[in-house]
């Protein structure tokens, strides 16, 4: 098979590919499309709050009382309108990380290779197949090396197929067959690399025709959804009782059972928390929006929960803790080690110093044994290494034929080229990789190789990654089967220096100071690591722990031994999975990081599998929770920060949910047991609900992480949202407020205020305690002095229209008939506004004592 030479293949242009997706459709199959407006409010009449309302105003207008029975139906529209708002919201967050997490293609437009969604990929696409992809359409391959694919997915059989080039004939065949040109849509890629042109997408693939599904972004239950579902059940079983002996005591006490009615929905209104399933949703689809802002996917929403309760990272050292940016620096050929700065720079000529002799054959054969058309960044400087120092001689070969590639394996870490040149008569044959596979295949004995392995230690002690190149020559008959089998010469060694990525050692120290270890894992030699491991700030950088190592312990000896290690050299991806497995046999919680096929057993078995966007292979994505938009550790500490975040606003949410309904509910249930004048109707509770909604689910949702979240230990990942520590403070807060507001009732009876009076000034009260409890609970460890100097926008516009909303029912006549409420003096209000700063006051000077602090 030819080399995969792309350079001549122009591919489609980009108004080309717009034409035919615009004719055939997007390479994508039938999905749950998005709700129309109709949809969503059919499920918000379904609601439990809905048909409670729509309830009232039917009793309403049995008694006769239009006004208050279209006062209810306004009401009923305006939730309505709050929750499209809402599920609109969740739902264009959820399409945009839907797209971020569809399977990608790369494909070459314009002459130009370039990564796209695969929903883009449109009829005869130029696809670029690498091992670790998916395959996005169905396609005939025109050109590939080493090229298997597992069609399990269409056949059932697990053993990958062949693929070979179609010889010009564009014919698809059916899946399953060995040594045939025809890849299909959602297959894999497992070995190898090919080109190929599409054929069909979308519903016109082989997946579209027998109705598979693809996998993407899909809304999930979550445990935190579980768990508010169980509690939010109990509550309701629990309000349902309550409210039936409401009608009976109110019925048979007071021989009114319309008004019982009334009373027994308006308890089941306070009791009913409606809010908590929908806080969930919106704080879960918006935290896994956020966290795509620091440039973070979030592909399973557990994570979310997860990442703020890790323990421990797992990073790898290349392109996540370095740049992935490769320069040849140092190069060890017949005995000598060279550095290579100085043959980059320019003289005062302004061309630069010229390469000695007896480096143009590492060089050339480091070359030989690349790509031609490289994507490793090792490779790429390699090349561009060549171009600029050997460009005036006869050592770089555009014009040879690859006629084989023997390709990396896990057995042995090198690759062989076998090139032959348009008038040569024997195979020429370029070895390069680990330095000690390629020692292996040239058959170095003792004293070499000991020589060799102070030279690779030399060279790591830079911080270098190192490379051997061999070269071999055979004879023009049927070529060997195996790499070993040819006579190869060892050449020497090549180092490349991958710099630090900015902010890394200043990413890791933040790590320290939040209680979490780092670990990073890499396949380079010990003194490379180590070099790197006192650059980037890891603790204990001298204890190096190789792969060859580990292998030799038994599972006792090495869990002792990872509880003092931070790096892992020479390690091998398969040996990720004991890495993990043995911290989790500690009890931390792991993220893992990965990019490759072999990356997928560890990333499934971390909690928090974390996979490469840039680099990544498909079944790494798929394998992992979390993917790297950048892959730069930072991002990984900037979605510990926000997972944390999340949670912690999660928390307040749900404390201020719980105390608010506590007041409501004994001001609801109380008047009714002792046989008093009724303080909350169907009317204020809806008014109280329009607060407390985008209060819980938009103000708590958009406060800043507090000061310190990144300073204290990680949450344990078992840590119920409704702990007792949150309820225990939640009921507080609740009877707390409901005592002032009862006082404010009872007290206004006793002076010989009228019903209507109590009513107002115990409602005015309590929307003023409302307000104090979103204030005091957007921070338990600070102060609402501190929390009104946060950058919180949602919370003004909440608080804003709050009082605007009381100012009217309070001095607009209409509105304040229909409320039953009566005319509020100065005086009145200032003690309506003393007695709600009250009820939450005990709080804040617990939080300002430090006694209580999450």
């Amino acid at each position: 098979m030819d080399d995969l030479d792309i350079k001549n293949i122009r591919g489609l242009s980009e108004e080309e590919a717009a034409q035919r997706l615009e004719e055939h459709g997007y390479n994508e199959l039938p999905s749950a499309r998005e709700r129309s407006f109709l949809v969503i409010m059919l499920d918000v009449v379904r609601e439990p709050m809905f048909l409670l309302l729509i309830s009232c105003g039917t009793i309403y207008l049995i008694l006769g009382d239009l006004q208050e029975a279209l006062m209810l139906m306004g009401f009923v529209f305006l939730i309505m309108g709050i929750t499209f708002y809402q599920e609109r919201k969740t739902e264009r967050t959820l399409e945009a990380l839907r797209d971020l997490s569809s399977p990608r293609a790369q494909v070459i437009r314009n002459g130009h290779k370039k990564r796209i969604a695969g929903r883009e990929v449109a009829l005869d696409d130029i696809l670029i197949l690498e091992e670790g992809d998916r395959v996005p359409a169905d396609a005939v391959v025109i050109s590939c090396t080493n090229l298997s694919i597992n069609e399990a997915l269409l056949t059932g059989e697990s053993v990958a197929v062949h693929k070979v080039p179609c010889k010009g004939i564009m014919d698809m065949h059916p899946p399953g067959g060995d040594g045939l040109p025809s890849v299909f849509s959602g297959t894999l890629v497992v070995q190898g690399q090919g080109v190929a042109q599409v054929t069909a997408t979308g519903l016109e693939t082989e997946i579209g025709a027998i109705g598979k599904r693809l996998e993407t972004l899909e809304t999930e239950a979550t445990p935190l959804q579980k768990e508010s579902r169980k509690f939010v059940f109990n509550l309701a079983l629990a309000g349902v009782l309550l409210c039936a002996a409401v009608v009976v005591i109110y019925g048979f006490t007071r021989s009114d059972w319309l008004n019982g009615f009334l009373a027994g929905i308006a308890l089941a209104m306070a009791i009913l928390p409606e809010e908590i399933p929908v806080v969930l949703t919106i704080f879960l689809a918006l935290g896994a929006w956020r966290i795509s802002q620091k440039k973070v996917l979030t592909r399973r929403s557990q994570a979310i929960q997860a990442i703020g309760s890790a323990t421990v990272l797992c990073v790898d050292k290349t392109g996540t803790l370095t740049m992935n940016e490769m320069s040849v620096t140092s190069i060890f050929t017949d005995g000598k080690y060279h550095n290579m700065k100085s043959y980059m720079e320019t003289d005062g000529t302004g061309s630069e110093k010229p390469l000695p002799e007896d480096l143009h054959g590492i060089i050339e054969f480091s070359i030989l044994a690349s790509q031609r058309d490289p994507f490793d960044p090792m490779e790429r400087s390699l090349k561009e290494f060549g171009k600029a120092t050997l460009a005036k001689t006869e050592h770089l070969h555009e014009d040879w034929n690859l006629i084989r590639e023997y390709p990396l394996s896990p057995e042995l870490m090198a690759m062989s080229h076998v090139w032959k040149s348009p008038d040569g008569h024997d195979y020429i044959i370029a070895a390069k990789g680990a330095p000690e596979a390629v020692a292996d295949l040239c058959h170095l004995d003792e004293m070499q190789t000991e020589r060799l392995s102070h030279n690779i230690r030399s060279m790591a002690g830079e911080g270098l990654r190192i490379i051997g190149v061999a070269r071999a020559a055979f004879r023009e008959t049927g070529l060997p089967q195996k790499q070993h089998d040819f006579k190869f010469e060892f050449l020497g060694l090549v180092g490349f220096m991958d710099p630090v990525r900015p902010g890394v050692a200043e990413a890791i120290k933040e790590c320290y100071s939040a209680g979490i270890r780092v670990v990073m894992i890499t396949g380079d030699y010990k003194g490379t690591a180590q070099k790197i491991g006192e650059k980037i700030g890891l603790k204990d950088p001298e204890n190096v722990l190789s792969g060859v190592e580990l292998d030799s312990m038994d599972d006792h000896e090495f869990q002792e031994r990872l509880k003092s290690v931070n790096i892992f050299a020479r390690v091998v991806p398969e040996q990720k999975l004991r890495i993990v497995n043995a911290l989790k046999a500690h009890g931390e919680v792991v993220a893992m990081t990965g990019d490759g096929v072999n990356d997928a057993p560890a990333l499934k078995s971390a909690q928090i599998g974390v996979s490469m966007g840039g680099r990544g292979t498909d079944v790494a994505r798929e394998s992992s929770s979390l993917v790297l938009l950048e892959d730069d550790f930072s991002s990984i500490v900037a979605a510990v920060k926000m997972g944390r975040r999340i949670f912690d606003n999660l928390k307040k949410a749900t404390a201020y949910i719980l105390s608010v309904h506590i007041p409501i509910i004994g001001m609801s249930l109380i008047p009714v047991i002792f046989q008093l004048p009724l303080v909350l109707l169907p009317v204020h509770i809806v008014f109280l609900e329009i607060i407390i909604d985008p209060a819980c689910s938009i103000v708590f949702e958009a406060e800043p992480a507090e000061e310190g979240v990144m300073k204290k230990p990680p949450r344990s990942l078992t840590e119920p949202l409704f702990d007792r520590k949150t309820i225990g403070f939640s009921i507080m807060q609740g009877l707390s407020v409901l005592i002032i507001v009862l006082s404010v009732f009872v007290l206004a009876l006793y002076t010989g205020m009228g019903e209507l009076d109590a009513r107002t000034l115990s409602f005015t009260t309590l929307i003023i305690a409302n307000i104090g409890l979103i204030f005091t609970n957007l921070s338990w460890s600070g102060t609402i002095l501190n929390t009104i100097r946060s950058p919180n926008s949602a919370l003004w516009w909440i608080v804003g229209g709050a009082v605007l909303f009381l100012g009217l029912v309070l001095y607009f006549e209409p509105l304040r008939s229909l409320f039953n409420f009566s005319v509020l003096h100065p005086k009145d209000l200032v003690m309506c506004l003393m007695a709600g700063i009250i009820s939450v006051l005990w709080f804040e000077g617990l939080k300002a004592f430090k006694i209580v602090k999450r």
